[in-house]
């Protein structure tokens, strides 16, 4: 997905500075450090009930949901508000769009309203881009568009609180290795993970699944494949966990889902592959006993439920780079 503008980079503003968030592909390396160093102290204000930081507000924030999601959607309005933004659910399902009006109809009646931020997850891949696109097309480039998943494509608020966790448990990326496990295929979150590990200079990262279930050419992203997880998982610092996206397979990918997790659940007996110290991470929602084992979900060296509370503090922080603090 292309959507360069004279050879610059759509996000970023003529000063280098973020201006839109639609995907971790071609950000500088110093743009996602200062995404990570800027969540730091909002980390507090998430952890806690600290009272709200007003860098947000006066300023409003659309939450354009064509997808279901209740994880992403609740972590980007507690941000928001945390910032002492005006957040506004939008439920497109019985919205204007369910009546015919199209992508760009809504987003120009939105801008109507005064709006100062879009957050979009749309089932179509490129349906944030397209926005942004029309917003610089129509002059109004200073509504700042939030990519919170789009199709296959990508999710890079994910992508940059799992770079936030791996940061907190591990500190220095660049000696780590990392295996992402399971239906890379259909992921837009396996996609920005593997973005931004590169980027920010992660040595060895594995992807570890059966062939069904990872894309043609995976290798030209820099990563190396692994189709036996016990093979993959030995020796790793981070163990990524995919949910399978039954909602996106088109035809028989996988015999059985009890096969699949003989093969590619992680169980306590896999992750003692991985180094003693390894931190078990999934964007959630879990698959228990597919995917991930509950021994695992609950251990010691799982920090799925930290992820969470980590996504509202690196949402916190886009928002607010968006908005110029």
């Amino acid at each position: 997905m292309s959507f360069m503008n004279g050879g610059g980079n759509p996000q970023l503003n003529r000063h280098g500075e973020l201006n839109h968030l639609l995907t971790i592909e071609g950000l500088p390396r110093e743009v996602l450090e200062r995404i990570l160093d800027t969540a730091a102290p909002f980390t507090e204000v998430a952890e806690r009930e600290v009272k709200k930081v007003p860098l947000l507000r006066g300023k409003s924030v659309f939450n354009l949901f064509f997808e279901n999601s209740t994880r992403t959607r609740t972590t980007f309005e507690i941000a928001a508000k945390r910032l002492s933004a005006d957040v506004i659910n939008l439920n497109i399902n019985t919205s204007s769009a369910s009546k015919g009006e199209t992508l760009l109809d809504t987003a120009d009646n939105l801008a109507a309203m005064q709006a100062d931020m879009f957050v979009v997850r749309h089932a179509s891949s490129g349906a944030p881009y397209l926005i942004a696109q029309h917003l610089r097309a129509t002059g109004r480039d200073h509504i700042h568009v939030v990519n919170a998943g789009d199709g296959r494509h990508a999710h890079p608020t994910q992508g940059l609180l799992d770079m936030y966790t791996v940061r907190h448990y591990k500190k220095d990326l660049t000696q780590l290795t990392v295996a992402i496990v399971g239906d890379v295929l259909h992921s837009r979150v396996a996609r920005s993970q593997i973005h931004a590990l590169t980027t920010l200079g992660v040595p060895e990262v594995r992807v570890i699944g059966p062939k069904t279930l990872l894309p043609t050419g995976v290798e030209r992203l820099g990563v190396r494949v692994f189709n036996d997880m016990r093979e993959g998982l030995r020796g790793v610092d981070v163990v990524m966990m995919l949910r399978l996206q039954n909602e996106r397979m088109q035809g028989a990918l996988l015999p059985s889902t009890q096969e699949y997790f003989k093969s590619y659940g992680l169980t306590p007996e896999k992750l003692a592959l991985a180094k003693p110290d390894a931190i078990v991470m999934h964007p959630g929602p879990m698959n228990r006993g597919v995917e991930i084992d509950s021994a695992v979900a609950d251990g010691g060296q799982a920090v799925i439920l930290p992820q969470v509370t980590f996504g509202i503090a690196v949402r916190m922080a886009v928002m607010a780079m968006l908005a110029g603090n």
